[in-house]
């Protein structure tokens, strides 16, 4: 089964300024305003849609405004706002610039206009030659990065950062039992395999593309139970911790794995890759450890979380994009032609 890719929930999380980080049920919750993190996550997914219709490309446009009035001149980012405009921290380099870097190098390489390329591509630019501290920040730094260099392979800035974010990865570990270049694994995992297939791609480097696909295929492989998807759940997993499933597990981690196997399916063509993403879509639709969908067919929406004996009624910004972007994936590569 290939989940419909309805943006109903996410139109109804989106006003004039941004999108709606929260939501209790299905109804946003303004009182929490926005967040670059979301809206970010939000350009990639309206990028990459095809033949989008104006109403999405509208809303795209909206989107890019919001990440446009985050950037400071130095290149870091604002991330909270409220709903009266107003911007309730300072410019830093944290998840929030990195995301921010990934959605402005999605949109500069697939957005459907001239104009909000060449404006993406800008601004890129400007924040392209910061650096964060944050291995995680720099991996979604990398993704926006290795978008860029797929069309513009010339473009010095996304190269320099893409090679840096590899540094700040890591190489993998020794143990192969333990090959991830980190302690434990914590949150948006499969964004760092991809980074690095990115990396292997566009630099170009060999190594860096092999470890990219082994760390996704152990990944995949650890995160599997039973022939369903278990994630990684919300605080994190350690060697050794591979007995019953982990709650609360995140729509984040069940998208992020999605990314990264479409990628390497894109890269390789091998359908062990299409299996990892049918269990991606499939987590979403209820073949899963609370065999409960997390899909809301009425909203178009998608739960914050999968718990023991059910799911996070909440719909909020998060999830709704990470459904939406695992379904859209599915679309391209598992619908019967």
């Amino acid at each position: 089964m290939i989940a419909d890719v309805s943006f109903a929930h996410l139109f109804r999380l989106s006003d004039d300024i941004g999108l709606f980080e929260h939501a209790l049920g299905a109804v946003p919750r303004r009182e929490h305003g926005y967040c670059v993190d979301d809206v970010a996550r939000g350009m990639v997914v309206l990028a990459r849609e095809p033949d989008p219709p104006f109403e999405l490309v509208r809303l795209l446009k909206r989107y890019l405004a919001f990440v446009v009035a985050a950037q400071s001149p130095d290149g870091a980012m604002r991330n909270r706002r409220d709903t009266a405009g107003r911007w309730r921290d300072q410019p830093g380099l944290g998840d929030w610039w990195g995301r921010a870097l990934w959605g402005l190098g999605t949109v500069a390489a697939r957005a459907p206009t001239l104009r909000a390329r060449d404006t993406a591509l800008g601004r890129f630019r400007a924040s392209a030659r910061r650096r964060s501290r944050w291995p995680r920040a720099m991996t979604f730094a990398a993704l926006g990065a290795g978008e860029v260099l797929l069309v513009y392979p010339d473009h010095q800035p996304a190269r320099d950062l893409l090679a840096a974010a590899v540094t700040a990865i890591g190489p993998p570990g020794v143990d192969p039992a333990w090959p991830w270049p980190e302690p434990a694994l914590r949150y948006a995992n499969a964004a760092v395999p991809e980074a690095l297939i990115l990396a292997g791609i566009c630099l170009p480097d060999e190594a860096v593309l092999a470890s990219g696909l082994r760390l996704l295929a152990w990944l995949l492989d650890l995160e599997t139970r039973g022939g369903r998807l278990s994630p990684t759940p919300v605080g994190g997993r350690r060697p050794g911790e591979d007995g019953e499933p982990g709650f609360d597990q995140q729509p984040i981690e069940a998208a992020t794995l999605a990314d990264a196997c479409a990628r390497a399916y894109d890269l390789t063509g091998q359908t062990r890759w299409l299996t990892g993403l049918e269990r991606a879509q499939a987590w979403f639709l209820g073949d899963n450890d609370s065999v409960v969908p997390l899909l809301d067919t009425l909203t178009g929406g998608c739960c914050d979380g999968l718990e023991p004996h059910g799911r996070n009624i909440n719909q909020g910004a998060e999830s709704t994009l990470a459904l939406l972007s695992t379904a859209q994936h599915a679309r391209r590569l598992l619908a019967a032609p």
